[in-house]
């Protein structure tokens, strides 16, 4: 009976752990005095969870060999890419990344605010880059951002931004994005995704494309059953479902008239 305890208390102790899917070196906090500049705790937060595979100054490291923690060694230079991409792959949980050999997936963030501001900071620090960027999706036209997203994106996003499955990547559900997090994508290019620059797509197509991808998180069903939003390939098979049905039954009543 005691041992039964002891796996259940263990269980309920080990499972939210297992849930957040952190780096398995762990994420590193350090203590500094008060008054410390942000850009100081950055810069230690950047040595102790991001050098490893981005280099002391951010150089990038192009070159497998193992890290600290049992770490490959593997990733870009951030020189450049400004506090935009930092902001983007430090909230939506895609770094610190466990293995640089797999896509990033959206996780639990493992710093507080004030470490993500830190951090954010230093990034932008190492060379000059581009800002976080300030949508502005309620001057957007939605039927516009419609248009867009199904020329831009749905190929891979699917029409109502639920997610799909590309060649060696899958291209995640856009529930959980805010609209400075799809910004940031838009111009950053994540993982397999491409980057747009402003020549294809403007700041204000842009906030249309924000505009939609906020109305797909609650559309206004007016057509019914909605099937999940998961898009036209199971409103198809329950199409062919419904049709199938309705031939076999007319078969079955034309049999039956010849036989009589």
């Amino acid at each position: 009976m005691k041992r039964l305890v002891a796996l259940v208390v263990a269980a309920l102790v080990l499972t939210p752990a297992a849930a957040a899917d952190p780096p398995r070196s762990g994420v590193v906090h350090v203590n500094v005095p008060p008054g410390t500049p942000l850009v100081e705790l950055g810069r230690q937060l950047f040595g102790g969870n991001c050098a490893t595979c981005h280099g002391g100054n951010g150089q990038g490291i192009t070159s497998r060999g193992e890290g600290s923690g049992d770490v490959t060694g593997l990733g870009p230079s951030l020189h450049g890419v400004g506090a935009q991409a930092a902001d983007f792959y430090l909230r939506t949980g895609y770094m610190p990344l466990g293995d640089p050999n797999k896509q990033p997936r959206r996780s639990r963030v493992l710093f507080s605010d004030r470490e993500l501001r830190a951090l954010i900071a230093y990034v932008a620090s190492l060379t000059p880059g581009p800002p976080i960027p300030t949508p502005h999706p309620e001057r957007g036209n939605l039927s516009e951002g419609l248009k867009l997203f199904t020329g831009h994106c749905s190929g891979c996003h699917q029409v109502v931004a639920q997610g799909g499955y590309v060649t060696g990547a899958v291209a995640p559900p856009l529930q959980e994005a805010t609209p400075v997090q799809i910004a940031e994508a838009v111009r950053i290019g994540p993982y397999l995704m491409p980057r747009f620059s402003k020549k294809q797509i403007s700041d204000r197509e842009l906030d249309s494309i924000i505009r939609y991808v906020e109305y797909t998180k609650h559309p206004h069903d007016v057509g019914g059953w909605a099937i999940g939003h998961i898009g036209p390939v199971p409103e198809g098979l329950v199409t062919w479902f419904i049709g199938i049905a309705l031939v076999v039954a007319t078969c079955v009543v034309i049999g039956k008239r010849l036989e009589s």
